[in-house]
């Protein structure tokens, strides 16, 4: 009798679904697959985006969320999960309902607030009750630096001042740093035992639509495969720069980040 080959690690991910394919829940199973990870997709919201913007979204019932996620939880032995698009206050506590009942299982909270093209993805409150109700669950929080604005309340802050105001809320927090104009992009890790570590790499031409997707599900499979933080930040930041190099741009927006390999179906 043949010995089973054991099964990938599950990471449940509850994201909002983008048809262009470039963010959203497409992000997080290509990123997931690409790390030898099992992709559990729980559908928080349905959007109108391509890779130029995005110019509408609804957020689904709270059962129909709930009822996802538990037929997962209670089938799989999931290792980590990533959280994305929410858009609402609901969302948030549904969210919080489902995380609550597992407190074991590390998060990852990609905190999407705005398309990559400027357009919203939740109302305004949405941030302040992520900050006040998620962050704390989460084993790192993954904002770029516009986000980590909103969360932190100060619209001109610097990545220190804004994670000053943060940490206190947060066990880590990965501030990244592609949204400025220099020719280094530093991605900054803020620790809970208080150490801080950068991590900087080229700056690509372009503008990309869902980087932060691909960064914040391959962290989580890095933490699902029993990497230690520094190590999966580190791994997960290089992969996606990676998935930026090589960047294509099927529609007239942005690139979109090529997270699987050309050959990987054939």
């Amino acid at each position: 009798m043949n010995t089973p080959t054991p099964f990938r690690p599950v990471v449940l991910c509850l994201s909002g679904h983008d048809p262009s394919g470039g963010a959203g829940l497409q992000a997080d199973i290509e990123a997931l697959l690409a790390q030898g990870c099992h992709a559990a997709p729980t559908v928080t919201a349905l959007t109108v985006q391509n890779t130029v913007n995005v110019s509408d979204f609804r957020v689904l019932d709270r059962e129909w969320v709930l009822a996802q996620a538990n037929a997962v939880l209670n089938d799989m032995p999931v290792a980590a999960v990533k959280l994305g698009m929410l858009g609402n206050l609901e969302m948030v506590d549904t969210v919080v309902e489902i995380l609550q009942a597992h407190p074991h299982l590390p998060l990852v909270c990609d905190p999407v607030l705005r398309a990559g093209g400027g357009g919203s993805l939740g109302k305004d409150e949405v941030g302040y009750t992520m900050r006040e109700k998620l962050l704390p669950l989460a084993r790192i929080v993954t904002p770029n630096l516009p986000e980590a604005r909103i969360l932190a309340e100060l619209p001109e802050g610097t990545a220190d001042e804004c994670a000053e105001k943060l940490m206190p809320l947060c066990q880590n927090l990965l501030i990244t740093g592609g949204h400025g104009t220099e020719q280094e992009v530093h991605n900054r890790l803020y620790c809970q035992d208080g150490s801080e570590h950068t991590f900087t790499c080229a700056r690509l031409p372009g503008e990309y639509h869902g980087s932060g997707c691909t960064l914040a599900s391959t962290l989580a499979g890095r933490l699902a495969l029993g990497e230690d933080l520094v190590s999966a930040v580190e791994n997960a930041l290089d992969y996606t720069w990676r998935t930026l190099r090589d960047a294509e741009r099927p529609g007239q927006g942005q690139y979109v980040p090529r997270r699987l390999p050309l050959d990987f179906c054939q």
